[in-house]
C-alpha cells in the first residue's frame, strides 16, 4: 500500500513510526512532516489545511490509504475532498468533525443523547456572559466554540480568572473567531482520562487507555498547554470503567451520528472526567491524542495500518487490538515560554544519546533542520517516550533520556505519570 499521512508534529511522528513497521505498507510519505519522520517517510511539502492540494497529491500518487492526524483539516473537510475522488480516508467528515470543531455542537449533541458531560450554557454576547460569570459563586471553565489548538480551555477557580478568560475570548479574540462564541460550564472535580477508540461508523473497538497532563508546571499548575506529556495505562481505568464508557460514550456517541447523518469514521478521542457520580465527558476530539498518541502507539501490537484500512471501509466487525503488557511514559520537552512566546531557532543537541537508550523512542513535534543542524521551531518541540514493566520503571527510563538531550531554556514537567505510580 501507498500510504500519506497528513501532518507534522508529534502526533504524525508515532503514527508514521508506528506505520512503518506494517507488512502491508511498500510507500509512506508525510505531508509536510519534519526531520523526524524524514527518517521514517518521504516528507512532502505543503499545509495540512491546503485540501486541494493534499487531495491532488494523493489523487496523482495513487495513495491507497490517507491518514489525516490533526483537527483543522478534517473540520475543513479533507475527508470529504478525498471521499468525492474515490480515494480511502481513514478520519472523519467535515460534518462529523464538528463534535471537536464546535464545542457548543458537541454539548447540545451530548445534551440530545444523554451523555453524561457537565451542565453547560452557550453564549455569543459578552456582556451577558460576563454577567453569567459574576453571578456565580463556584468555579467554572470557560471554553471558546472553535478549535484553538487546545489552548481555548480556561479552568476558572475564581470569578477574576473567568472574567479575565472571556476577556481574552470573546473581547480581546487571542483565538479569533473561535472565541466569537463560547461554553460556560461547571467544573468537574475527579481524575481525567483519555480514551481513544477506532470506529468504523457502526463498530467501536477502544485502544489502551492513557492520561495526559495538560498544565505547563508540575503539580497541574500554570496555564494550560497542547499537553506536556501523557502515559499509558491509566490505572485508574479499569475494565468496568472501559465498558460502561463503551456503553453510555462510545457507542451512543456513534450511534447519534449516524441518526444526525453525520456517520464517524476515524478515531473519537473522548476526554473524562471520573468523578465521584460516574465519568463525565468533558470533550470530544475527532482525531488521535497528542501526546497520548506517543505513549499509546509504542505499546500497541497489533498492525495499524490493518485496523486504519479496516475501518475506512467500514469493515471492524469481530476486530480485536493487542497490547503489550509494559507501560509507556511520554515527556514533552518544550521550549522556554511555552505556552507563551518563546525564541525557536535554537541548537539542540543529545538526540543520538537518546535514541540508543533501549526501549526508548523520540518523537519530533518542533524541530527543524539549520545547516543541517536539528534545531526548535515550535513550542512543543520533542515527546520522549520510553517503555518499562511498570509506570514507574517506564517513567525514569524517560527521565533518564530526556537528561540527556539539550536546547537552551528547554521546559519540562518533571511529574509526568506520578500520581499513577501508587
Amino acid at each position: 500500500m501507498r500510504v500519506l499521512v497528513v501532518g507534522g508534529g508529534g502526533r504524525e511522528h508515532a503514527i508514521v513510526w508506528k506505520m512503518r513497521q506494517s507488512r502491508l505498507v511498500s510507500d509512506l510519505f508525510c505531508l509536510p512532516g519534519n526531520p523526524g519522520i524524514a527518517k521514517e517517510a518521504r516528507v512532502v511539502p505543503g499545509r495540512p489545511d491546503d485540501v486541494k492540494s493534499i487531495a491532488d497529491f494523493a489523487e496523482r500518487e495513487r495513495i491507497d490509504l490517507t491518514v489525516v492526524g490533526p483537527e483543522a483539516p478534517l473540520v475543513a473537510g479533507l475527508a470529504n475532498e478525498l471521499q468525492d475522488r474515490g480515494l480511502l480516508v481513514f478520519g472523519p467528515t467535515r460534518e462529523s468533525a464538528e463534535i471537536e470543531g464546535s464545542k457548543v455542537f458537541s454539548k447540545e449533541f451530548m445534551s440530545r443523547y444523554g451523555i453524561p458531560t457537565a451542565g453547560f450554557k452557550v453564549f455569543d454576547d459578552y456582556q451577558e456572559a460576563l454577567a453569567f460569570v459574576r453571578s456565580a459563586d463556584r468555579p467554572l471553565v470557560v471554553k471558546a466554540d472553535g478549535l484553538a489548538a487546545g489552548k481555548g480551555v480556561v479552568v476558572a477557580k475564581t470569578v477574576d480568572e473567568a472574567v479575565r478568560a472571556l476577556e481574552d475570548i470573546m473581547f480581546h479574540q487571542v483565538y479569533g473567531k473561535a472565541g466569537s462564541r463560547v461554553v460556560i460550564e461547571e467544573c468537574l472535580q475527579g481524575e481525567e482520562v483519555s480514551v481513544l477508540a477506532i470506529t468504523d461508523g457502526k463498530n467501536v473497538i477502544q485502544l489502551a487507555s492513557a492520561q495526559d497532563h495538560k498544565r505547563a508546571y508540575d503539580n497541574d499548575e500554570g496555564p494550560n498547554t497542547g499537553g506536556m506529556g501523557a502515559y499509558s495505562p491509566a490505572p485508574i481505568y479499569t475494565p468496568e470503567l472501559a465498558e460502561k464508557i463503551q456503553r453510555e460514550v462510545l457507542i451512543p456517541t456513534v450511534k447519534g451520528m449516524a441518526r444526525e447523518g453525520r456517520p464517524y469514521r476515524g478515531v473519537l478521542y473522548a476526554g473524562l472526567m471520573i468523578t465521584r457520580d460516574g465519568p463525565m465527558v468533558l470533550e470530544f476530539n475527532c482525531r488521535f491524542g497528542d501526546p497520548e498518541t506517543q505513549a499509546i502507539l509504542p505499546r500497541m501490537k497489533s498492525d495499524l495500518v490493518d485496523i486504519m484500512q479496516a475501518a475506512a471501509v467500514g469493515d471492524l466487525a469481530n476486530r480485536t487490538l493487542e497490547w503489550r503488557d509494559e507501560a509507556a511514559v511520554c515527556v514533552v520537552m518544550a521550549s522556554g515560554g511555552y505556552p507563551g512566546a518563546y525564541r525557536p531557532g535554537l541548537p539542540i543537541t543529545g538526540l543520538e544519546d537518546a535514541a540508543r537508550l533501549k526501549d526508548v523512542v523520540v518523537f519530533h513535534a518542533g524541530t527543524g533542520l539549520r545547516d543541517g543542524a536539528m534545531v526548535t521551531v515550535g513550542g512543543r518541540v520533542l515527546g520522549v517516550t520510553a517503555l518499562g514493566a511498570g509506570v514507574r520503571e517506564a517513567a525514569g527510563l524517560a527521565y533518564h533520556a530526556v537528561d540527556l538531550i539539550k536546547f537552551e531554556g528547554a521546559h519540562f514537567r518533571r511529574d509526568i505519570a506520578r500520581r499513577a505510580f501508587a
